[in-house]
């Protein structure tokens, strides 16, 4: 009888692991964001930050749990009039950072948000989910400034102009830009490689520790839609303290270098040029290991990047193929796994096919943009999330 129990239970187990393989996320369609619209970034309690731009203006949303709250209203209550917004990070509190256009032209003709009409552009840290209180944060004496990230104790992170010409810039790019760290509303500037005139925070942790980029002013890339050509990945420790993190080969002058997201082990990840520079490829960095690449890249690819880790060192990503194409990827063990497309783990008749893994919480969700590939909605693009199951 034990024999035959045993035999039941390990065909049961087996039943499991096969459904498992061959699903082991559900999928929660988000809802149209238009081809320049994606969510950045997912908390642990299901508070999600982003833009939909269908295809124009960008509205800055926050959604939870599947329902979508345009914060339009509130930010052109706080004085933000302009048309375009952008909710790029959340916190546990609903506390949302981002970056709105006011009603005004950019009194140097500078285009910092990047919309097209040169107004000027500024950070905001949003109390969405108490009062609905939005204001603007301070630059560094400059006109526009951008809000990136957002930690649960409500510092946030991101990049502001100064007073001083950079004449290396694109036009109509003509003042510097720094990494910024705002405590209680207080910008205080972090400091980039030596040589770098200008850099942006990327994300910030529940130490404060912060990460980001370093470098020189150039035109934007499709990877990097900012007027910067990374150079330098950056951990800056809680102090302000900046560490190069080196790089895999590469001098930043292709893809860039760049420190796009940590945890709060102080674990870093982002992507970097490899030798050559026509390729790039993720990494993750800690103090203790130093910069290590992560597997996946195959020959004829574009390259692969690391775009965010949670607490227990998962990351996740995208994956560009030769074709341009690019897919969600999903690193479970790190340097010592394998890289693995999240459309192999999810139902296979969704119609979404992932194409970005923006964000991971610690439960293990992720968040992203997907195109839709059948049905009435076919070629639109969609925020998704997957919660494993």
């Amino acid at each position: 009888m034990k024999t035959i129990s045993r035999f039941i239970a390990a065909g049961a187990l087996l039943a499991v692991v096969a459904i498992a393989q061959a699903s082991q996320y559900s999928v929660t369609d988000l809802g149209n964001v238009g081809p320049n619209g994606q969510p950045f970034v997912l908390t642990n309690n299901g508070l999600i930050s982003g833009t939909v731009a269908n295809p124009s203006p960008y509205h800055a949303v926050l959604w939870f749990y599947g329902h979508e709250t345009d914060l339009s209203a509130a930010l052109g209550a706080a004085g933000f009039k302009g048309a375009n917004s952008q909710a790029f990070g959340v916190n546990l509190w609903a506390q949302v950072a981002g970056y709105a256009e006011t009603s005004e032209t950019d009194p140097h003709g500078e285009d910092f948000c990047g919309f097209g009409d040169h107004l000027v552009c500024l950070p905001f840290l949003s109390q969405f989910g108490f009062f609905r209180l939005t204001s603007p944060l301070p630059t560094l004496g400059g006109t526009n400034g951008v809000a990136t990230t957002i930690n649960d104790f409500g510092q946030v992170a991101g990049y502001a102009e100064n007073t001083t010409k950079d004449t290396g810039c694109p036009a109509p790019q003509q003042y510097e830009f720094k990494p910024v760290l705002w405590t209680t509303g207080r910008a205080r500037e972090l400091h980039t490689v030596p040589g770098d005139p200008e850099g942006l925070a990327w994300a910030v942790n529940d130490k404060g520790q912060v990460a980001g980029t370093s470098g020189v002013c150039g035109p934007p890339s499709f990877i990097n839609p900012i007027t910067l050509q990374s150079l330098h990945a950056i951990f800056w420790d809680a102090d302000g303290t900046p560490n190069n993190l080196g790089n895999l080969g590469g001098d930043g002058h292709g893809f860039g270098i760049f420190a796009k997201n940590l945890n709060n082990q102080g674990q870093v990840v982002g992507w970097s040029d490899l030798p050559g520079d026509t390729t790039f490829g993720a990494f993750i960095w800690s103090k203790a290991t130093g910069m290590q690449a992560l597997p996946g890249l195959l020959p004829g690819d574009v390259g692969i990047g690391a775009l965010a880790i949670n607490d227990a060192g998962v990351v996740t990503g995208v994956w560009i193929n030769s074709a341009f194409n690019p897919t969600a990827v999903i690193w479970q063990n790190g340097v010592n796994g394998v890289m693995t497309n999240l459309n192999t783990l999810i139902p296979a008749d969704s119609p979404l096919y992932l194409q970005t893994a923006c964000s991971i919480n610690s439960f293990g969700q992720i968040i992203g943009f997907a195109v839709v590939t059948s049905g009435a909605h076919a070629g639109e693009t969609h925020a998704y999330m997957l919660t494993p199951r």
